[in-house]
């Protein structure tokens, strides 16, 4: 086991409903609308838009979205919510400024998604008027909501990308100065267009009126979106893809996701016996890097937009070729790289998989369960705000390659890769854990931590998401993969994974770049145990 100073957190513990949010004021409108008989969805769709508010560096309207629903007696359903590349966004858009943009309106070039993926929910599983859901967050957009330490340091830290766009600059950097931890935020352009959306609904207010239009003018020639693409946009309802791990039933939704990537994952480590290797021992990080760098050679060879390929996910999952990639995980030596061992349509991939997210969970009186997950890709997006809507596009698109070979090659109408990924496990097909987190690359990895810490390791929810954690890949726009450690870890576990091979970097105690996980378990006597993320601002809270 590690020893380590926890954060003296203990899981939140309820008999009826919970919410698990990475910031306390959301986590505080999702447990209203459940108290005026919401459902899990209603107050989803309420812990969102305050998000939205709250934390747009992470979350917004102007982003995607994807959600796992579960009823008490129905089967595990998905939604997709990412927004495809616009009708005009053919590689030729882009050749005069060699490359796709990472920030400003030219990187807005796919429709945002999230808010159809709300009346997509709402029409299933909503109990409250759709206007009600979003009554906290129009009213922290006017009145102002309070800066928390986590984005002040983001705002200082994209303060030269939010300086190149007037409005961004006034909203985040008033008189000049970046917004400090305790001043107010106010964004009543923001708080205009969810009232517009509250009062006319997700087509009408968003898609097809007058936001969409005022969006994509403030954005102008340097980016290809057009009402059109908005109008002619349906965030649709998927099957999940699903593995077996312990005895449970673990879910994830497919490509355009790399929801695969976590099942994979999860595939592969139900092979070997890993509470024998102890939690926080150089076996547990080594095994769980190589699995990672096993799972992911896949999800570079295959995660895109299915309509573009054909993804054979029911090979990749099936248990006799997780079992043969299994084979290449060294127990004493860390592999340099990855290698497929799958014939690949593709030889190179797009850009950098790292991003901004926000997960959250709700469970209702009626058992009913949601794992969602919503995000702008970078933070604070495309680094603008479209004009008078008040929003922030997110930047999804410039994952995207101008590579025609690549897998993940720009298509006009093509859904990018996402890493965002939702995630549940059942027991005996009954909801058990809602689980997920924020961090590009990491999210896989960390839903694999706090999957082996509740199961193979018996924690409870919350020291499962306060646990050291490792992240192995990319992270915030780094050239080279490594394998980066919170420095919790003793000195002599990093000296016995880098006598392994693997090149180990350090980081923080409790370091965002690990994720701000959230997590809600269903006991079997019905009573619900949540957890929230220190690395974040959040919170469980339940009654």
């Amino acid at each position: 086991m590690y020893e380590t100073t926890e954060s003296g957190r203990p899981s939140t513990r309820a008999t009826n409903a919970m919410v698990a949010t990475p910031h306390t004021l959301a986590s505080s409108t999702g447990l209203d609308i459940l108290r005026a008989g919401g459902s899990a969805v209603d107050a989803a769709i309420g812990i969102n838009a305050v998000l939205a508010v709250a934390y747009p560096h992470m979350a917004g309207v102007g982003g995607d979205g994807f959600w796992l629903i579960a009823p008490p007696d129905g089967d595990v359903r998905g939604i997709n919510a990412s927004g495809p590349a616009a009708a005009d966004a053919d590689k030729t858009f882009y050749a005069a400024e060699q490359g796709i943009p990472e920030r400003g309106p030219g990187a807005a070039l796919t429709v945002p998604g999230a808010v159809d993926s709300w009346r997509l929910a709402h029409e299933t599983h909503g109990e409250l008027p759709w206007e009600r859901l979003f009554e906290d967050a129009v009213g922290l957009a006017e009145d102002g909501v309070p800066v928390t330490a986590n984005l002040a340091r983001w705002i200082r830290r994209d303060r030269d990308e939010l300086a190149a766009d007037d409005r961004a600059a006034a909203t985040f950097l008033p008189d000049g100065d970046p917004l400090a931890a305790g001043d107010r935020l106010e964004q009543p352009a923001l708080a205009a267009s969810l009232s517009t959306i509250a009062d006319e609904g997700a087509r009408e207010g968003f898609y097809e009126g007058g936001i969409a239009e005022a969006f994509c003018s403030a954005l102008g020639d340097d980016s290809p979106l057009a009402p059109g693409d908005f109008a002619a946009y349906r965030a649709e309802w998927v099957e999940p893809l699903s593995v077996d791990y312990r005895g449970y039933t673990a879910y994830g939704l497919p490509p355009n996701t790399q929801g695969l990537t976590a099942l994979q994952l999860l595939g592969l480590l139900d092979g070997f016996d890993v509470s024998a290797w102890g939690d926080g021992t150089p076996a547990y990080y080594h095994h769980m890097a190589e699995a990672t760098k096993v799972a992911f050679a896949d999800r570079d060879a295959w995660v895109t937009d299915p309509d573009s390929l054909d993804i054979p996910t029911d090979d990749l999952l099936d248990p006799d070729y997780l079992s043969e990639r299994r084979d290449l995980i060294s127990a004493a030596r860390a592999a340099d790289g990855y290698d497929s061992g799958i014939a690949s349509p593709t030889s190179s991939n797009g850009g950098s998989p790292s991003g901004d997210t926000c997960y959250f969970t709700v469970v209702d009186e009626s058992g009913l369960a949601v794992s969602a997950i919503q995000s702008i890709y970078f933070d604070f997006g495309a680094g603008v705000v479209a004009g008078d809507t008040g929003i922030v596009p997110q930047n999804r698109g410039a994952y995207f390659s101008l590579d025609p070979d690549s897998v993940t090659a720009l298509e006009p109408g093509k859904r990018p890769f996402h890493t965002l990924i939702p995630a549940m496990l059942t027991r005996d097909d009954e909801p058990w854990l809602c689980y997920g987190t924020m961090g590009g690359e990491g999210q896989p990895q960390t839903q694999a931590a706090l999957v082996t810490r509740l199961i193979d390791f018996g924690y409870d929810v919350q020291r499962a998401i306060e646990a050291p954690r490792w992240l192995y890949g990319r992270t915030w726009g780094a050239e080279s993969r490594s394998l980066s450690l919170e420095n919790r870890i003793p000195d002599g576990v990093i000296t016995a994974l880098e006598d392994r091979g693997h090149t180990v970097s350090v980081a923080r105690g409790y370091d965002e770049t690990m994720g701000h996980a959230q997590a809600i378990r269903i006991h079997e006597d019905g009573t619900l145990e949540g957890g929230a993320d220190p690395r974040g601002d959040g919170s469980a809270s339940g009654y």
